[in-house]
C-alpha cells in the first residue's frame, strides 16, 4: 500500500488479488465489512453502514436506535471502473441536522394566495426565520 499526501489531498492505493469487477463489487456492496465501527458520529452503536449503489446515493450509518448519520454522497457510480463520493463531514463539529421547511397548500389562503406565497418565499419570509434559527446555534 502506498499513500501520498499533497497540500489538499491524500491519495492511497493497494493492489489486491481480484479482478476489477469483484474488487468494485466488494468495495461498494460490502463497504460496511471494512469500515471501522469506531468511526462513528452517532450517539449510539452503529447497526449498519449503508452504501447506496448509484449516482446520487448516500453513504450513511444507521444507529441501533434508528438514527442516521449521512456522511457522504455518491457522485459517480460506473461499475466496474469508477466510483466517486463526497465527504460531507465538517471537522469543526460532529453533529448536523438539515432542516427543510415546506409551507404547503398556500392556495387555501383564498384569493390573493400568490402574494402570500411570494411573501413567505421571499428573503423576509421563511428564509429569514431559518437564518435566525441557525443563528441560535452559532457562538
Amino acid at each position: 500500500m502506498t499513500t501520498q499526501a499533497q497540500e489538499t489531498s491524500v491519495r492511497t492505493q493497494i493492489t489486491i488479488q481480484a479482478p476489477i469487477e469483484r474488487a468494485f463489487k466488494v468495495f461498494t456492496a460490502d463497504f460496511a465489512r471494512f469500515k471501522p465501527l469506531e468511526h462513528n458520529l452517532l450517539g449510539v452503536e452503529i447497526a449498519e453502514t449503508v452504501f447506496e449503489p448509484r449516482a446520487g446515493g448516500r453513504l450513511y450509518d444507521r444507529g441501533v436506535d434508528g438514527s442516521e448519520c449521512d456522511w457522504a454522497r455518491v457522485l459517480a457510480y460506473e461499475p466496474p471502473s469508477r466510483v466517486a463520493f463526497s465527504w460531507d463531514l465538517n471537522p469543526q463539529t460532529s453533529e448536523f441536522t438539515r432542516v427543510e421547511l415546506e409551507h404547503r397548500n398556500i392556495d387555501r389562503h383564498g384569493e390573493g394566495w400568490r402574494s402570500v406565497r411570494d411573501a413567505v418565499g421571499s428573503e423576509g419570509g421563511w428564509p429569514l426565520y431559518l437564518r435566525r434559527f441557525a443563528e441560535l446555534f452559532e457562538a
